[in-house]
């Protein structure tokens, strides 16, 4: 389930640098979902939106290295819901 894939991409970004780069320099929600299809993920853009509510503030920033992307910061990923 995508759902699952996009946690465990979460745990991955959240212990290599690399992909927290990679995060940071994502300019949309296309280029965020191949990032994790090229480290093995299969998620999509609809399934980041939706766990945005599920997931807290601090799981996102521990997955972004603690700083969150510019495409996270731009899109709202680091607000609290309403």
């Amino acid at each position: 389930m995508s759902e699952e894939q996009l946690k465990a991409f979460l745990e991955k970004v959240k212990a290599d640098t690399s992909l927290q780069e990679k995060l940071n320099e994502a300019a949309d929600a296309d280029a965020v979902v191949e990032i994790a299809k090229e480290a093995g993920f299969s998620i999509t853009a609809e399934d980041m939106q939706s766990s945005t509510a599920e997931l807290s503030d601090e799981e996102l920033e521990e997955a972004a290295g603690g700083t969150g992307t510019q495409w996270q910061r731009t899109r709202g990923w680091n607000r609290r819901p309403c």
